[in-house]
């Protein structure tokens, strides 16, 4: 019987880890879950929440001619004893080597009141229904000063400058790029008559708006929870080796510390790039997914897999569709802070950058533009 390989989501590490699998694996048989049919480019989704439509992106179509066999379904168990993964549509999968890419959602359960009053914006459900939204507000607040919450406040400010919009982050605004770069942030925030809150912790998401934990309620028609993720669970319950927030610890190679039969990439593993520990992003998720591919292929043939070497590059942000901020970094993530290009030579980097992700999963032999 030839070797089975099952992939376990179809974001850009599990779509990059299954394409990579199926070319490097020889006669290995590669079975690709997903919950849905299509391909989500989840760094467009703050275009989604303006009512903007991006490519659509069938699995089958960037499977074809590669041999993965594509499964739609949720995963609802994993048995790592006896390999296998219990879908809910009452199949279960049996494998030689998992590759567990399931990705991150929306932590709604941070604070009191986010999950009843607040809209996500980390899957295509989440960006539409605020989309659906914004004709009848008029005022909102997005929480978070990370990549995603700058990027969802600017492209809203953007496309919607009528819009009252303050941005809330409990600490400073953009804490992973340099002083330059968020000088830059914060003119684009200003200029546009969006409200900065820095150092501002959230303690309680309302219908009406939201409370600060010094004591400020900050009104506004609709929250946006841009401030923290979350992995499945199912790792943990199934008994694999995770740390404090369910993510799977791996190895050099990217197996499971607890069972090397299982192969995590993305934001559902644990990651120290070039001694720190790795920031959740589409920079390293895809090279992660292509390694984790290589080393499900490995396995498949009966070698031992060899480490990964990933490292950072920059880290890219949009200011709408025609500004934005590229803070170049070293390979361990640290901004260096003189290196960073601003305005509409930002903006077209970043979009070079969001379509190679697109090119990198079509053609996981080439690689991504990282």
């Amino acid at each position: 019987m030839n070797h089975r390989i099952v992939v376990l989501g179809a974001g850009y590490a599990g779509l990059g880890a299954a394409k990579r699998a199926a070319r490097a694996a020889g006669d290995a048989e590669v079975t690709l879950v997903n919950a849905s049919d299509r391909f989500v480019e989840r760094v467009r989704l703050h275009q989604v929440a303006t009512g903007q439509k991006p490519a659509d992106l069938p699995l089958a179509g960037l499977l074809e001619g590669t041999g993965v066999g594509l499964v739609v379904a949720r995963v609802t168990g994993l048995d790592p004893a006896a390999r296998r993964v219990r879908l809910d549509d009452g199949r279960a999968l049996d494998y030689d080597t998992l590759v567990y890419a399931l990705g991150s959602t929306a932590d709604l359960d941070v604070v009191p009141g986010a999950r009843e009053h607040a809209f996500a914006i980390a899957q295509p459900e989440d960006a539409e229904r605020l989309s659906a939204r914004l004709p009848g507000l008029g005022s909102l607040t997005v929480i978070g000063g990370g990549l995603t919450g700058i990027e969802t406040a600017s492209e809203l400010a953007d496309a919607r400058p009528g819009l009252r919009i303050d941005l809330v982050t409990a600490g400073v605004l953009g804490a992973s790029v340099g002083d330059r770069a968020r000088d830059h942030l914060r003119r684009w925030f200003a200029e546009r008559g969006v409200t900065v809150h820095e150092n501002a912790p959230v303690a309680k998401v309302a219908a009406d708006g939201l409370l600060l934990e010094d004591g400020r309620h900050l009104p506004s028609d609709a929250v946006v929870w841009a401030a923290g993720f979350r992995v499945p669970a199912l790792a943990a319950e199934a008994g694999l080796g995770v740390d404090e927030r369910g993510r799977v610890r791996v190895d050099g190679s990217l197996r499971a510390e607890t069972h090397p039969e299982v192969v995590a990439v993305g934001d559902v593993a644990t990651l120290s790039v070039r001694g720190r520990e790795a920031r959740m992003s589409c920079q390293i998720g895809l090279p992660m997914g292509l390694h984790g591919g290589v080393t499900a292929a490995a396995l498949a043939r009966g070698r031992e897999p060899a480490r990964a070497k990933l490292r950072y590059v920059s880290q890219c942000i949009s200011l709408g569709r025609r500004d934005g901020v590229v803070q170049f970094s070293r390979a361990d993530d640290t901004p260096i802070t003189r290196a960073v290009v601003t305005g509409r030579a930002a903006a077209r980097i970043k979009e070079t950058i969001v379509r190679s992700t697109v090119f990198a999963v079509r053609h996981p032999g080439v690689g991504a533009l990282l």
